[in-house]
């Protein structure tokens, strides 16, 4: 009885094309509890996801550490996004993870991704239609809570930058039911009070706290403004639909504030600066002004309007002598020209021809006749000669032959 026997290598590889063949398990969401969680120095992450009823190993290796946006801690409830795979080696299967969301936001997070791919495709989030920001605003509209660090560090920093700028606060709701509603509100109430610039947001917080600025609606106000906006939403590490849509994304609302206001003191140095350039500058001018001055009155002592004049003359003089030098010169050529052309058209003439004894013999219609073969008996003809015309009646014709001898 023959029997098929194969190697480890072979199961194991032949359970995992099995895995790679189901499509399910190429892009799986996997709950579940962290364990046993390892940074290791090659930047891997490898962990298990437990509940109630069983483990499944994890990694994620270095290169997918975009996909994670805090540090995991034992504990911790997450979401995987991966896919299960067999590792050949020890002929155990795990789970790849390409993302790690903490769980309660893996829906959230769904609906941020599909928004942002269908405002990006309708180019919500093109270059060409963001506006610029103004660098010397007067007048700055804010939209956020009236109380809370985001409207107290915009104030501060205003007020430190520039005392002279005016600030302008829609006292919004920016969390929990109403807060897009609100925050719509605010960017076209302000938006008709002609603020120069617009800064739209509030403190950090979490995906749920901060998912006011992740509608549709609040995006398409801020796309539709006719003001230029700048998104303060959150800390450096959050990143909303509002801030894909406006005009400026700014990391904070500290930072909105230092982007919206200009920095008075430091514009006052850079206009003192100038005012010192621009009167150096003067200075030389003046200078070098004065200098051709002095030499322009030089120049007239030496040269007198008299002297000038009279060598004016003298030029003239001199350009009238050769002018009429020139056209006695061209005169005496032309008329030699003249000349030599009457004689040539002479020699060229009919007439003369005829006045040596020649004639020339042409039909009734005016043709010439160069040859019997062109006339007919009783056909009447017209020999010209010096002084007038014969009309003759041909009788005959009579073939002559002209032999010439080469000398």
């Amino acid at each position: 009885m023959t029997r098929n026997v194969y190697t480890v290598k072979q199961v194991n590889a032949y359970i995992k094309n099995m895995f790679t063949q189901d499509y399910m398990l190429n892009r799986i969401y996997v709950k579940g509890e962290v364990s046993n969680c390892k940074y290791h120095t090659s930047g891997h992450i490898y962990f298990s996801l437990k509940d109630g009823s069983g483990t499944i190993a994890c990694v994620m290796f270095a290169g997918r550490r975009g996909g994670l946006s805090f540090r995991m801690q034992e504990g911790q409830q997450v979401i995987v996004l991966g896919a299960v795979s067999v590792y050949e080696r020890s002929g155990s299967y795990q789970l790849y993870a390409q993302e790690i969301r903490p769980d309660g936001e893996g829906v959230l997070y769904e609906r941020f991704q599909m928004l942002k791919r269908e405002l990006e495709e309708m180019g919500m989030f093109a270059p060409e239609y963001k506006k610029t920001i103004p660098a010397y605003a007067k007048r700055i509209g804010i939209v956020t809570a009236p109380t809370g660090a985001a409207i107290r560090d915009i104030m501060n920093i205003a007020s430190r930058r520039n005392p002279y700028v005016q600030l302008i606060l829609y006292p919004a709701q920016v969390q929990g039911e109403g807060a897009k509603e609100s925050i719509v509100r605010g960017i076209r109430m302000l938006q008709d009070t002609d603020v120069d610039v617009m800064i739209v947001g509030r403190g950090g917080g979490s995906i749920e706290d901060l998912w006011a600025f992740n509608e549709e609606e609040v995006a398409r106000a801020i796309f539709q403004c006719r003001v230029p906006v700048i998104s303060a939403v959150g800390h450096e590490t959050d990143t909303t639909i509002a801030d894909y849509v406006a005009d400026l994304r700014a990391p904070t609302p500290s930072a909105a504030a230092e982007l919206a206001v200009s920095d008075y003191l430091q514009t006052q140095m850079r206009l003192k600066e100038y005012e010192l350039r621009l009167n150096r500058i003067l200075a030389q001018r003046l200078r070098m002004a004065k200098q051709k001055i002095r030499e322009y009155g030089m120049r007239l002592k030496y040269l007198h309007p008299r002297y000038r004049l009279q060598e004016q003359q003298q030029r003239l003089a001199d350009l009238e002598d050769n002018l009429r030098r020139l056209m006695e010169e061209k005169i005496r050529d032309s008329r030699h020209r003249l000349a030599i052309y009457m004689e040539i058209i002479k020699g060229l003439s009919p007439m003369d021809k005829l006045n040596h004894g020649y004639s020339y013999v042409a039909n009734e219609e005016g043709n010439v006749v160069r040859s019997i073969c062109q006339v007919k008996r009783r056909e009447n003809l017209e020999i010209y000669v010096t002084d007038g015309m014969i009309r003759v009646s041909v009788e005959s014709t009579k073939e002559v032959r002209h032999d010439r001898e080469d000398r």
